[in-house]
């Protein structure tokens, strides 16, 4: 196995810890046998064993309830994780709708129970079941005009507004009067976890993972085993997708919070909200943590992050010789089976670009010098005749990376941290790239030969939909993401809290770090019937 594009065969092998350092963020899932079923649980019962909804008590109260105008919905936030503030308990926690805090229980000696008693706060919602309830009086409370509660706490989409989401230019009024448009919405910064922010993010402007995500059914039948924690992975994604298109927010903000809970929990504390990491490292394992969970195999059709994100590379590999050697004894090895260049064909998730090395010295005005490199030229890596040179303990290997298969969305991760014995380097080589219209087809060399090369890349233009930066110094600093509302044709600057519209000019100037492109084609490819 090459070192260029390092691989996992199984579950139980240890992730690279390191993504940038390689030539593609692909990682192989385990193999399953035929023929053998999935033996486990699914979503959908997990939420319904969760669930119990109870009886109508047909009491007359329950419509004509007389503690209605006592809502508070401007104190209202769902974000959180579901957990009764007295006990810690997550099992069925009732929201008190006039403070907003989440009590467990309605019995006579739960905490909801006397929690409405001692504070004369009477209507709860039950985070589970979606049902309003009447404490002291425990009856079941029936009203249309609490639909819009249980809309923000559980946002639900038709396929025609899935449909209109790319379409729609207009923006929506929170209920705190705050004007917002669906899908450009900031994320809160618990304490330093913006690195995973700008990825969910850049993740929910990829119009086929969003429109997925949005419809819960689409994965509520998926399996998996008995007690697999990252069916917990896949549920919170979703639900931050749909509160983050939500058009009926009480506000214009969402709190990943329950999304990060199951983000450090599932990768055993590796990415966490108190600690900065790197949104390379961390987008790559969300996309193949989300793809194993779905229940996807190597086949690029397997699932919805491999069929927007797989394209397919050949490397071709060859040992050098050592240095030492006198030329005769080069060409001996040379000839030899060991020394023969030999290729590999495999898939890749996003492409790891290098950027020239920044210049050692001031210039004669004792000015730093900010270089500048064309986008085409950091891509002339992947066009199959530039040989790279990569050292191992042991050897030294020349390898060429040839594009196969170019992907509907493309991910360019810019390595512009380098870690040495002693420090962290940022290298701040600014990348001029076009937002438009980007042909690669330049990279498919077998184009220029045979037509038929383009037959897995029928389409090769590209316009960027996300781009990532990084500010300030390596291993701290900020992260922010620009992105494109496809429906207003408008570029947003999103920063935690902050989103601002800006110029697209303005974007090519910045130090980008992680990009997503989309081709052109991708309405027809993922057209549904």
């Amino acid at each position: 196995m090459n070192d260029g594009i390092k691989q996992i065969q199984g579950i139980k092998r240890p992730y690279d810890s390191n993504p940038t350092t390689t030539n593609a963020g692909y990682q192989p899932v385990a193999k399953k046998k035929k023929g053998v079923p999935i033996v486990g649980t699914t979503l959908r019962e997990l939420i319904h064993t969760s669930v119990k909804l109870e009886p109508a008590t047909g009491d007359s109260r329950s419509r004509i309830c007389p503690y209605l105008d006592t809502i508070n919905r401007s104190v209202l936030d769902f974000d959180f994780e579901k957990l009764c503030s007295i006990t810690l308990s997550n099992n069925n926690v009732y929201a008190c709708l006039v403070c907003g805090k989440y009590f467990q229980g309605r019995g006579q000696k739960s905490c909801a129970y006397t929690h409405s008693v001692e504070g004369e706060h009477h209507v709860f919602i039950n985070l589970h079941s979606l049902q309003f309830f009447c404490l002291p009086d425990n009856y079941e409370i029936i009203d249309s005009s609490l639909d819009d509660i249980k809309y923000v706490l559980n946002p639900t989409y038709s396929k025609e507004q899935i449909e209109q989401l790319d379409k729609n230019e207009k923006m929506v009024r929170a209920y705190d009067g705050t004007l917002y448009l669906p899908g450009i919405v900031g994320l809160n910064n618990i304490k330093a976890n913006d690195y995973c922010n700008v990825v969910l993010q850049a993740l929910i402007n990829v119009g086929p993972l969003r429109d997925y995500f949005l419809q819960e059914d689409n994965y509520a039948d998926i399996r998996v085993a008995p007690g697999d924690i990252m069916i917990n992975l896949v549920k919170r994604f979703g639900e931050l997708v749909r509160k983050l298109w939500n058009p009926r927010n009480f506000k214009a903000h969402v709190s990943p919070h329950e999304m990060l809970q199951a983000v450090v929990k599932c990768s055993k504390k590796r990415f966490q909200i108190t600690k900065q990491g790197d949104p390379v490292e961390f987008l790559a394992w969300l996309l193949n943590s989300l793809h194993l969970t779905l229940n996807g195999t190597k086949n690029s059709n397997s699932s919805i992050i491999y069929k927007a994100f797989q394209g397919k590379m050949k490397v071709y590999t060859r040992k050098i010789p050592p240095i030492d050697m006198s030329e005769d004894e080069k060409r001996k090895l040379l000839s030899t089976e060991e020394y023969r260049e030999y290729d590999e064909e495999t898939p890749y998730l996003f492409l790891s670009v290098d950027l020239p090395p920044p210049p050692l010295f001031r210039d004669e005005h004792k000015e730093s010098i900010i270089p500048q490199v064309p986008l085409f030229q950091t891509l002339t890596k992947f066009d199959g005749q530039t040989a790279q040179e990569h050292k191992t303990y042991k050897d030294n290997y020349l390898k060429r990376y040839e594009i196969r298969k170019l992907p509907p969305y493309l991910i360019l991760c810019f390595r512009r941290f380098t870690k040495n014995t002693f420090y962290l380097e940022k290298n701040p080589t600014i990348v001029n790239f076009p937002i438009k219209n980007v042909d690669l087809r330049e990279l498919l060399p077998e184009y220029h030969i045979e037509p038929s090369a383009l037959v897995e890349s029928p389409s090769t233009t590209y316009d960027l939909i996300s781009n990532v930066v990084h500010d300030g110094e390596p291993g701290k600093g900020t992260y922010r993401v620009h992105s494109l509302h496809k429906g207003s044709g408008t570029w947003y600057e999103l920063q935690d809290l902050h989103v601002v519209d800006v110029l697209p000019q303005m974007i090519t100037l910045s130090e980008s770090y992680l990009q997503i492109w989309e081709r052109r084609d991708v309405n027809e490819l993922f057209k549904k019937p």
